[in-house]
């Protein structure tokens, strides 16, 4: 069965959450933020496999997940990085976001291996946040989410020249003749169910044949197998036309050669435009004179050569033909230049404030949504944190400059807060769980933690250390 075409979901693994601990050894007074930094998500990745033509592997699974990455620890001791999964696909496939369209890869090269979602980096942990006015902070970043998107799989056939023609016209016959290919041969229609590629070599020269199922009118709509290939001929630099010469079963092989040229137009003027060759197959046959001169005046193509495929007769001079003229054309992809993307690129450092619909403003940016995503907004201090790296961003400044007034609503990401001067957020006080009962006095420390034995500590709710400092907040970015 050749399936070209298939839906799937990738999912990244989530970056492992950043450790709050502090080294409490004796003999190391003031031992410090300890924290480890959490792992790496796995990332999903696309490779080619020579062995694979079809994408039938993907009717039975359409779920790729890639594994978490682990939580930081204490002792600066950082978490394991997720695996990765590699999804291997048929060379030629064209990789597309299922949502917005886009072609994200084009699966053209053997040697290369191409990231469909990447993993979600790990949170940093308290160690990494001490400065030397912020000596023991005790909050640390949450993991990155990984990326997840529903992709589209379509396979489109690398192949120099295409075949293309009514069935039993001779496709494969032809294709046997010049290569090594053994396609299925027969006197009925529609023998070949699936494309059939094949090296043609003449001395050190060669390009790749492929025989497309036949054509029917009304392929372009669906009609007959022709349907399901007619993409495959988008990537083939030159198109053979086969027509029956002869007229074996009764039909005029002018009027099927004008029905299949009204179809690929139909289905793509780009491809009705792309060079190609008439090719009259079986020649030897006695009804062939009584076509040919009708056939050789036939305008829209560059050449109009005789052939028997069955016989070998003008085979020899067809393959020279072929090797001259694909020496003339460009190739697919001119040297130094990649083929489309195969790289997922973001503009991180741009920051945009806009008006939505709703009336509220959001903020974009991978630099800054990525921010908010990994802060623990939970925490007083690392919702500080955040308040000075987005004023050190520019993100008040973008605010204003979008319009935005004191009281009005305004998100990053899934977090919503309101504008107060200048375009600096208001953040409402978050409440510390570990102090609220007991908060202690404002420049008073609140009771260490009298665990027995020697090196580092932290909270056993969540990795944390039971905050204890005064509840005032600190001022943005300290």
């Amino acid at each position: 069965m050749f399936v070209d075409r298939a839906e799937i979901v990738v999912r990244a693994g989530a970056g492992g959450r950043g450790a709050v601990a502090f080294r409490r050894e004796k003999y190391v007074p003031f031992g410090g933020p300890s924290g480890g930094d959490g792992g790496r998500g796995g990332s999903v990745w696309v490779r080619a496999d020579p062995a694979l033509a079809t994408l039938l592997s993907f009717q039975h699974r359409r779920l790729f997940q890639a594994a978490d990455g682990g939580a930081g620890a204490a002792s600066n001791r950082h978490g394991p990085g997720g695996s990765d999964v590699e999804i291997s696909v048929p060379l030629g496939t064209e990789i597309s976001d299922a949502v917005s369209g886009a072609l994200l890869a084009d699966v053209v090269h053997l040697e290369r291996r191409v990231p469909v979602a990447r993993g979600g980096a790990g949170g940093r942990g308290n160690a990494r946040f001490k400065t030397s006015v912020r000596q023991a902070p005790r909050f640390a970043e949450l993991g990155e989410p990984g990326e997840e998107r529903r992709l589209v799989l379509e396979l489109r056939v690398l192949a120099d020249v295409g075949l293309v023609g009514m069935p039993n016209a001779g496709k494969s016959t032809l294709l046997a003749a010049v290569s090594a290919a053994r396609p299925k041969i027969a006197a009925y229609p529609f023998t070949t169910l699936e494309p059939q590629l094949g090296v043609v070599r003449r001395g050190e020269r060669e390009f790749v044949m492929a025989d497309i199922p036949g054509l029917i009118a009304g392929a372009h709509a669906g009609h007959g197998l022709g349907s399901e290939f007619l993409r495959q001929l988008q990537r083939c630099r030159l198109l053979l036309h086969v027509v029956d010469g002869a007229g074996v079963e009764g039909r005029d092989p002018v009027e099927d050669f004008r029905a299949v040229e009204c179809e690929l137009d139909l289905f793509s003027p780009e491809l009705a435009m792309r060079p190609r060759v008439l090719v009259a197959n079986k020649s030897d046959l006695d009804s062939f004179a009584a076509n040919w001169d009708r056939l050789r005046i036939l305008a829209g193509v560059e050449a109009v050569l005789a052939v028997s495929a069955a016989g070998r007769v003008g085979v020899d001079g067809l393959v020279d033909w072929l090797l001259q003229r694909l020496a003339d054309m460009p190739p697919r992809y001119p040297q130094g230049e990649a083929a489309p993307p195969e790289v997922l690129v973001t503009a991180r450092g741009l920051i945009t404030a806009t008006r939505d619909a709703d009336g509220v403003y959001a903020i974009r940016g991978e630099a800054i949504e990525r921010l908010v995503r990994m802060a623990d907004l939970d925490n007083p201090e690392a919702v500080d944190y955040l308040l000075g790296r987005m004023l050190r961003l520019g993100v008040p400044g973008r605010l204003r400059q979008a319009g935005a007034r004191v009281g009005d609503r305004a998100r990053i990401g899934a977090w919503t807060f309101a504008v107060g001067q200048g375009g600096m957020p208001v953040v409402e006080e978050v409440a510390d769980t570990a102090t609220a009962e007991h908060p202690p006095a404002c420049g008073e420390e609140s009771e260490p933690r009298t665990d027995e034995g020697d090196g580092d500590v932290a909270d056993g709710r969540t990795g944390e250390e039971a905050p204890g400092a005064c509840a005032h907040r600190s001022a943005p970015g300290r």
